[in-house]
């Protein structure tokens, strides 16, 4: 999942993109309000974690343009604005959640993976495709009750395709949810991790096609 996280602070935007990143998401940080905005009209992003007190732009502006656009990325406020009135212009705004500084970023990387849940309509943590469990807190796939030893951005690719089983997925989106601004994931790079994850869910009931010019589907075998 690629995350844009917008905080001016340098100390918390590097705390906070170095737990996502080891958590496994691909996370752009920009400081102020114009670039983020920027970021938001060129690139697309599963969520994004802004804070208000931004330089350029304010936050809470950003996020009633971004709604006024239509946009409906999911969008998890960070501030230290704790009043009563402060959330709830935040929310009317059309936050989907609302995080108070200081946090734990155990519990930032919580609500994150809760928020994305919902957004693709995922209840419950774990996923199931076939005899393919994947439990989206641990980050862990399993063949029944067998765990699959998966690299970082094997794990990044089988869960993007889980979260779009039964549609298709572009190649081009696959890289570009897997890298950040400052690291370039090319179309054979996601050709290899496929090979990879084909190779290691046989016997799972679950097939990735490559239908040509389209991209990849993930689904359970016939």
């Amino acid at each position: 999942m690629k995350i844009l996280l917008v905080e001016d602070d340098s100390t918390l935007g590097e705390a906070v993109m170095l737990a996502t990143r080891q958590a496994g998401f691909a996370v752009d940080w920009t400081r102020d309000g114009v670039l983020a905005e920027s970021a938001l009209a060129d690139f697309a992003y599963d969520a994004v974690l802004l804070d208000l007190g931004l330089p350029r732009r304010a936050g809470l502006d950003l996020l009633r343009t971004l709604r006024k656009r239509g946009a409906t990325v999911p969008v998890m406020i960070l501030t230290a604005r704790d009043t009563v009135e402060d959330r709830v212009r935040g929310l009317d705004a059309g936050a989907d959640d609302y995080l108070l500084k200081p946090f734990a970023l155990d519990e930032l990387l919580a609500r994150l993976r809760a928020l994305l849940r919902r957004a693709h309509g995922v209840a419950d943590i774990q996923i199931r495709v076939g005899h393919l469990g994947f439990d989206s807190v641990k980050r862990q796939a399993c063949i029944g009750e067998t765990p699959l030893a998966l690299s970082a951005r094997e794990v990044e690719v089988l869960e993007i395709l889980l979260n779009h089983a039964g549609r298709v997925t572009a190649k081009e989106a696959i890289a570009d949810r897997l890298a950040g601004w400052d690291e370039g994931i090319g179309d054979n790079a996601v050709e290899v991790y496929i090979h990879r994850l084909r190779r290691k869910l046989e016997g799972s009931g679950v097939v990735i096609r490559t239908l040509r010019g389209l991209g990849y589907l993930l689904e359970a075998e016939r």
